[in-house]
């Protein structure tokens, strides 16, 4: 009988199966936390277009619209995170506009479009740079937490910030926009299955 290698994706234990395996009729259980394991996620591929398209569509608004409120007796200013960076930026504070474009721009962005490549090449059965394309997936996952940065520094300022009636900030929809696209790809990352990467290389075999 021939055996594949497939992993829990509970506690990361590998498990040696024999094939052929009738997934609708035999359960295969992790040896060590007894979590049925699959060869593959069952339907990787349609959850992670629809994170990641969600996560598309909600970028756009996520920058234009005002990610601040800020209040200050009676005059009422907003602010999109490309109008925090601009101004801090002519504040002479480089390296702290530099991180929060990195972090609020070009990490979201570049998520979604390495999902997007890595998604297309799987669908087209690509066998070209398999190696490169799974390093892109765990760059993708790696850096996603830091897209929060601008979340946590909202909420620090909020938490800040306690002058009664004098001055109040509060989180504009741009900053909910924003979260929900930090969480769709983060989500999405997990959703993606890269063992799909190495599919096409096995049928080469």
């Amino acid at each position: 009988a021939s055996y594949e290698t497939w992993t829990c994706l509970e506690c990361s234990q590998s498990a040696r199966v024999a094939m052929p395996v009738e997934d609708r009729r035999c359960r295969v259980l992790c040896p060590r936390c007894r979590a049925e394991i699959r060869r593959r996620k069952p339907g990787s591929l349609s959850h992670t277009w629809a994170l990641v398209i969600s996560a598309g569509l909600l970028y756009l608004p996520a920058n234009i619209y005002p990610f601040l409120n800020i209040k200050i007796l009676a005059n009422r200013e907003s602010s999109t995170i490309l109008a925090g960076i601009e101004q801090l930026f002519s504040s002479g504070m480089w390296g702290v506009a530099i991180i929060i474009f990195f972090a609020s721009i070009l990490v979201p962005l570049l998520k979604i479009l390495g999902l997007v490549f890595l998604l297309i090449s799987v669908q087209r059965h690509s066998r070209r740079r398999a190696k490169e394309r799974a390093r892109l997936y765990r760059i993708i996952r790696s850096i996603g937490r830091w897209s929060m940065i601008d979340v946590f520094v909202v909420s620090l300022m909020i938490a800040l910030v306690s002058l009664g009636q004098v001055a109040t900030i509060e989180p504009g929809p741009g900053a909910t926009c924003f979260g929900l696209v930090v969480v769709l790809t983060l989500i999405a990352a997990e959703s993606f299955d890269p063992r799909s990467i190495w599919d096409e290389m096995e049928k080469k075999r």
